[in-house]
């Protein structure tokens, strides 16, 4: 019993319940960092009852979710409408699997990758999971029987459909520069140059038009048609209450938190900073992994700010607006990037050859 405590298979069991609970702490949280900084923006105060400084406002929001009454409409397919915010809250929560947090550590003799499994193929798992998350908004706008919760839920799936595909192709041109569809393959990489080889460098177009993408597949502000309350009531969710509800609201904030993890590992070098092989060659190595750990997490709280900033800043685009940037400015400035790469690569290759 004593070896199974040491041993490679429970440190990865580990990991997992850690990673999965430190995702569900930073979506509860995220809550409540939203609102102090919509009350900044607006000049209000913000959540400030609820324990010092507001702080404890999301637990009394989760317990407020539990105890609500549960409504489950007469006319609705029951099992699909419990099935939809099951299905966006799992696939919200499998894409955080792939993510490289930091370097490996070593406990008690065992060396520990910080990453629950490194596939050679993770960036096709994210989109591959992340497109699954549609499906969780397309059944439960159209198991409510109700005609504004399915157009909501059309809305999301035109959405996120559009957008995926111009965020694709912005992949490719990173691919092209990376060579590996391995996200450990490509923080690993971005370690060059003392630890600022970052990706952002050799892709700023497509950067940009990933995290545009970005905004449109986690339905946050000024891309949340799906659920706009002006027109819809409240999109694809209008039927839910309780907890299912919850889980809807949470599934955003955590696909916000992936998607902030995934632009920090693909295209600012994930765990990487500056002189980290300097730092791993004098320091102890673990001392070296939290560091790691922390630079990632700090690269994540940014983005997350960032995506923050956006919805209290920016109005909502219209519904043709958001089709028209999709597929008559992004796809095609997507393509463009994979052509400039192309040529910056055919360029470089052949002037040091």
């Amino acid at each position: 019993m004593a070896a199974f405590f040491v041993s490679a298979f429970f440190f990865k069991i580990l990991l997992v319940v850690l990673v999965f609970t430190i995702t569900l702490l930073i979506a509860m949280y995220s809550t409540y960092g939203e609102r102090k900084i919509a009350a900044v923006i607006q000049d209000r105060v913000g959540p400030d009852r609820a324990g010092p400084f507001g702080i404890l406002q999301p637990l009394a929001d989760g317990a407020k979710f539990f105890m609500k009454e549960e409504i489950i409409p007469d006319s609705s397919n029951k099992f699909l409408f419990i099935l939809g915010p099951s299905l966006a809250m799992l696939t919200a929560l499998m894409t955080s699997a792939v993510i490289p947090w930091g370097p490996s550590v070593t406990i008690a003799g065992t060396v520990v990758p910080l990453q629950v499994t490194d596939i050679n193929v993770g960036i096709l798992y994210v989109f591959g999971i992340v497109s699954l998350g549609v499906y969780g908004i397309m059944i439960g706008g159209w198991a409510s029987n109700n005609k504004f919760s399915l157009l909501g839920a059309v809305r999301a799936s035109s959405q996120m459909i559009s957008y995926e595909l111009a965020m694709g192709l912005s992949i490719i041109a990173l691919l092209m520069v990376s060579g590996s569809l391995s996200l450990n393959h490509i923080v690993n990489q971005q370690s060059a140059w003392h630890g600022m080889r970052w990706n952002i460098i050799f892709q700023p177009l497509g950067f940009l038009i990933f995290m545009v993408c970005a905004f449109a597949e986690t339905n946050r502000a000024p891309f949340d048609l799906p659920e706009c309350e002006t027109e819809l009531i409240g999109g694809y969710h209008t039927e839910y209450s309780s907890m299912k509800l919850g889980m809807y609201l949470f599934s955003e904030y955590i696909n916000m938190f992936v998607s902030s993890a995934v632009m920090a590992t693909l295209y600012f070098g994930g765990y990487n900073f500056p002189f980290i092989d300097w730092c791993g060659a004098h320091w102890n190595a673990n001392l070296v992994s939290v560091l790691a750990v922390a630079t990632m997490f700090a690269k994540v709280f940014i983005f997350i700010f960032i995506f923050m900033w956006v919805r209290w800043t920016l109005p909502r685009f219209r519904y043709d607006q958001l089709m028209r940037l999709g597929w008559q400015i992004l796809i095609p400035l997507s393509i463009l990037n994979i052509f400039l790469t192309g040529g910056g690569i055919l360029l470089v290759e052949n002037l040091f050859k």
